[in-house]
C-alpha cells in the first residue's frame, strides 16, 4: 500500500494511497446463501443433523434448491420465499462492520467468474467493504442453503468443493500491510490456508480473531483445532454453546464455563455465546457474563453469531470494556436474528442503534 510522488508547478508531493483495513476478513472461497424459511418435511429429508452445517455435494445441493419451492414456510415475518446474498460467516462479519459500524474493512479470498461471483463482489463492496484482495478465478463460485425452520433455527449445507479458492501461495505480505486484525473461521479444507495467514498476519503485527465454526466441525476436526489454539497465536477466539461442549468433549466438565477457562489460557479474549442465555467472556482474569437483548425477535438464527463477532470487534477497535465489547455482540447479534439472512436491513441497524442508546453504549460514526 506505499505512496505515490506526484511533481505540479514544481512541488514534490506524496499522494498516499486509500488507508488499509482496520479489519481484515479471510474466507478463502466467496459464497453466496440461499436462504428460506421451510416445512419439517424438508428438513427430515435432509442428511445430518438439524442446526448444523455440514458440506454437501453439487448434486445434493442442486436437489436441496429444486425442493424449495415446495416446502416454502411464507410467514409475515419473512414473505419473500428465498433470499440470495453474499455469505459466509467471516463475509457476514465484515459486512456488519462495514456498513453497520463504519469501521473500514476488507476481504481477502476469490470468487469465481459465474453470476454467483459477481453477485458476492457487488454485494460486499455495496456495503463499503474493501474488495481489492479478493482474487477472480475460472471456475464456480461457492453456494450454501440456509434452511430455516419455524423457531429461527438454521441448518446450513455448503457446496465448497468445486469453487475456486485462494491457495496459501497467494498470500502476500502486502495483503495484510498496515491492518490491525484478521478474522477468520475454522475449516479443515481451509487449514493450510489459515496457517499461511497466521504467520503472515504476525509478521505484520496484527491480532487474529478465530470462530469455532460448527459443532460438526469441532467434533470431526478437534485435534488440529486444539493445536491450532494451543499454538498461542489466536488472540480472540469465539465459540457458542454447542462448539464449547464438543471442544471438551470426554473431559468430566465439559460445559461452556469450563471451555471458556480452556480458550483463556492460550487467547487474550475467549468468549462462549450461549443463546437466549447471552454470553460469558474472559479477558486475562476478568470474566463477565451479558444477557441477551430480551426484545429480539427471533425469525432467522443465520448470521447472529457472525455478527455478534462484528460489534465485539467494534468494542475493541474502540477500546471499550470487556463488558462493553459483550453488550455491542449482543446488540449486533440480535438485530440480524429479526429478518431473513446474514444481513443487516437498514430498519435492523436503526432497531439496533437505539438498543446501544438505551444500553449507554457509544454510536458509531456511520461513514455512508
Amino acid at each position: 500500500m506505499g505512496a505515490e510522488t506526484l511533481v505540479k508547478n514544481g512541488e514534490i508531493r506524496v499522494q498516499l494511497e486509500a488507508k488499509a483495513p482496520v479489519i481484515l476478513g479471510l474466507q478463502p472461497a466467496a459464497l453466496i446463501d440461499h436462504v428460506a424459511c421451510v416445512d419439517n418435511d424438508l428438513l427430515d429429508q435432509i442428511p445430518g443433523e438439524r442446526g448444523g452445517s455440514i458440506p454437501v455435494a453439487i448434486e445434493d445441493l442442486g436437489h436441496i434448491l429444486s425442493q424449495l419451492k415446495k416446502h416454502i414456510r411464507i410467514s409475515a415475518d419473512s414473505p419473500s420465499p428465498v433470499k440470495t446474498m453474499a455469505g459466509g460467516s467471516v463475509a457476514n462479519t465484515i459486512r456488519g462492520l462495514s456498513s453497520g459500524f463504519g469501521v473500514n474493512c476488507g476481504m481477502i479470498g476469490a470468487y469465481g467468474d459465474d453470476e454467483q461471483g459477481r453477485l458476492f463482489v457487488n454485494n460486499m463492496n455495496f456495503s463499503g467493504v474493501n474488495i481489492s484482495r479478493l482474487r477472480k478465478k475460472k471456475g464456480p463460485t461457492a453456494q450454501c442453503v440456509c434452511l430455516v425452520d419455524a423457531f429461527g433455527i438454521r441448518t446450513m449445507r455448503p457446496c465448497l468443493s468445486t469453487a475456486v479458492k485462494v491457495q496459501s501461495d497467494e498470500l502476500t505480505n502486502e495483503d495484510f500491510s498496515g491492518s490491525k486484525w484478521l478474522v477468520m473461521r475454522y475449516g479443515i479444507l481451509n487449514l493450510e490456508v489459515i496457517q499461511a495467514a497466521i504467520g503472515i498476519a504476525k509478521q505484520e503485527g496484527l491480532s487474529v480473531s478465530l470462530d469455532l465454526a460448527s459443532f460438526e466441525m469441532v467434533r470431526n476436526f478437534r485435534e488440529p483445532l486444539l493445536q491450532l489454539l494451543e499454538s498461542g497465536f489466536i488472540d480472540l477466539c469465539f465459540a457458542n454453546e454447542d462448539e464449547a461442549k464438543e471442544l471438551l468433549r470426554g473431559d468430566q466438565n465439559a460445559d461452556p464455563e469450563a471451555a471458556l477457562e480452556y480458550l483463556s489460557k492460550y487467547c487474550q479474549w475467549a468468549v462462549v455465546t450461549l443463546g437466549p442465555n447471552g454470553c460469558i467472556a474472559k479477558h486475562g482474569q476478568e470474566i463477565v457474563r451479558v444477557p441477551a437483548i430480551g426484545e429480539a425477535k427471533a425469525v432467522d438464527a443465520t448470521g447472529a453469531g457472525d455478527l455478534f463477532a462484528g460489534g465485539f470487534l467494534y468494542g475493541l477497535v474502540k477500546g471499550l470494556s470487556l463488558e462493553e465489547c459483550c453488550k455491542m455482540g449482543s446488540c449486533s447479534g440480535g438485530s440480524v436474528i429479526r429478518s431473513l439472512g446474514g444481513e443487516v436491513t437498514p430498519e435492523n441497524w436503526q432497531w439496533m442503534f437505539k438498543q446501544m442508546q438505551i444500553k449507554g453504549l457509544p454510536l458509531p460514526d456511520i461513514r455512508n
